[in-house]
C-alpha cells in the first residue's frame, strides 16, 4: 500500500467514477484501475461495488476511507513543515471555526495575523463545533475553535486547551430599541419581544430554545434561519432582538448589549488540535495568535473571561 494508491482511492470515492477520478489526478483510466486492483489484492478486501455507472463503497471502503484521508493529510503536513524549514515557503493554517466565532474572535485574528505573516497560506472551514471536530479527526484541520460547553472532546487523540468562557447577551439596536432604560432583561420578559431566531445548525439556536422549554417559555419569533451576519444587520434596523455570545458585540455602535439574567447563559470556547501530529511553525503561530486575540478581548468586554493566563 502506497500514498498514491490511497490518493486514487479517495479520488474515487468523491467522484464516484474511475474516469473521471483518472482525468482528475493525470493517470489514464487503466492505470488508476490497476493501482485500485493491487490496493484490494494487498488488503485482501474489495473496495468499491462497480456497477454501470455507479461505483459505492463497499464496508471495508467505507472503514479506509476516513484513514486513507488523514494519512494523506498527514503527508501534506510534513510536506509542508519541512518546505518551512527549507525556507521554499512560508506555510500553510487550516484553521475551522463556528459561525459565530468567525464574525467576532476569528476575524481579529485572520486581520493580526495576515498583517505579521503575509506569506502563510490561510483556510478557513466555517462549521458547527461536531463537524470540526471531525475535520480535525481526519485531517482536514490543523486547529479548531469549538463550543466546549456543547461538544466535548471525546476523540483521544485530540486535544482543546480552554480559551475563554462568554455570556450569552441580548443585543437590541442602538437606534430603534425595544428595551428602553434597562441593563438587564429575564428570559419571561424576553419571550413577549420579537425575536430573531438562528438556523438551525447553529449550536447557538439550541441552547437558547432549551433554555426557554427548561421554563416552559417559548420566544416570540419574528424571524427564524437566519445566519450569524444577517441577524446582527436585522437587530440594528430593529427588526427584533437577539440572544448572542458577548464577543460579538464587540466594536459594534449599532447594536445596545443587555445582559441576560434568569437564567444566566454561558459558553466556553476551546481551541482544539491533534495531539498525535505535532503543529507545523505556522499553525504554532496562529494558535499563539488566536489564544492573545481572545486574551484582548477579555479586556475589551467584561462579559468574556479569558481561561489562559497571559503575560
Amino acid at each position: 500500500m502506497n500514498l498514491e494508491q490511497l490518493r486514487g482511492f479517495t479520488t474515487i470515492a468523491r467522484v464516484g467514477h474511475f474516469t473521471r477520478a483518472a482525468e482528475d489526478l493525470h493517470l489514464t483510466q487503466p492505470s488508476l484501475s490497476r493501482q485500485i486492483a493491487t490496493l484490494e489484492q494487498d488488503l485482501g478486501s474489495e473496495l468499491f461495488h462497480r456497477a454501470r455507472g455507479n461505483i459505492t463503497l463497499t464496508a471495508a471502503g467505507e472503514a479506509l476511507l476516513p484513514l486513507a484521508r488523514r494519512m494523506l493529510a498527514d503527508e501534506e503536513n510534513v510536506r509542508l513543515e519541512m518546505a518551512e524549514l527549507a525556507g521554499l515557503r512560508k506555510g500553510r493554517v487550516r484553521l475551522g471555526a463556528p459561525p459565530t466565532l468567525c464574525v467576532s474572535l476569528v476575524a481579529e485574528v485572520l486581520g493580526v495575523f495576515h498583517e505579521r505573516f503575509p506569506g502563510i497560506e490561510l483556510h478557513l472551514s466555517e462549521a458547527g463545533s461536531k463537524s470540526l471536530l471531525d475535520q480535525l479527526e481526519g485531517g482536514q484541520l490543523d486547529l479548531a475553535l469549538i463550543v466546549t460547553s456543547e461538544h466535548a472532546v471525546a476523540q483521544k487523540n485530540l486535544e482543546s486547551l480552554p480559551l475563554l468562557c462568554e455570556e450569552l447577551v441580548v443585543i437590541d439596536s442602538s437606534t430603534k430599541p425595544r428595551i428602553v432604560g434597562q441593563d438587564s432583561v429575564d428570559l419571561e420578559s424576553l419571550s413577549k419581544l420579537p425575536q430573531i431566531i438562528f438556523s438551525q445548525s447553529y449550536d447557538l439556536r439550541a441552547s437558547t430554545m432549551n433554555a426557554y422549554r427548561s421554563r416552559d417559555l417559548s420566544p416570540n419569533v419574528v424571524l427564524e434561519g437566519a445566519e450569524m451576519d444577517a441577524v446582527l444587520r436585522f437587530v440594528e434596523v430593529g427588526l427584533g432582538v437577539a440572544i448572542v455570545p458577548a464577543t460579538v458585540v464587540v466594536d459594534r455602535p449599532g447594536l445596545a448589549s443587555i445582559a441576560l439574567q434568569n437564567p444566566r447563559l454561558t459558553r466556553t470556547i476551546g481551541l482544539a488540535h491533534r495531539r498525535d501530529v505535532s503543529l507545523t511553525n505556522a499553525a504554532a503561530a496562529m494558535a499563539e495568535s488566536i489564544l492573545d486575540t481572545a486574551h484582548q478581548l477579555a479586556m475589551l468586554q467584561p462579559r468574556i473571561t479569558s481561561l489562559q493566563a497571559r503575560d
